[in-house]
């Protein structure tokens, strides 16, 4: 195994940690009762949800370029 196989495995761990600790923006009520609340549809992430956000866009683009290495490596 290389060294950037390491660098796959502990990316796509963090990815999948960050994954799920970001909150759902749906209810699971809405799925089935159909009242589906549109007033805070265009609500702006603030705080420690946006660093989720920026961190899972991140660590996804390290994923990849870092996949498209190892097989190119490989």
């Amino acid at each position: 195994m290389l060294w950037i196989d390491y660098i796959v495995l502990v990316l796509s761990v963090a990815l999948i940690a960050i994954v799920m600790m970001q909150n759902s923006k749906d209810d699971i009520n809405d799925a089935f009762n159909g009242s589906k609340s549109e007033l805070f549809k265009n609500q702006k992430t603030r705080g420690v949800e946006l660093l989720l956000q920026r961190l899972t866009i991140a660590l996804g683009v390290l994923f990849i370029a870092s996949v498209i290495t190892s097989v190119a490596l490989h």
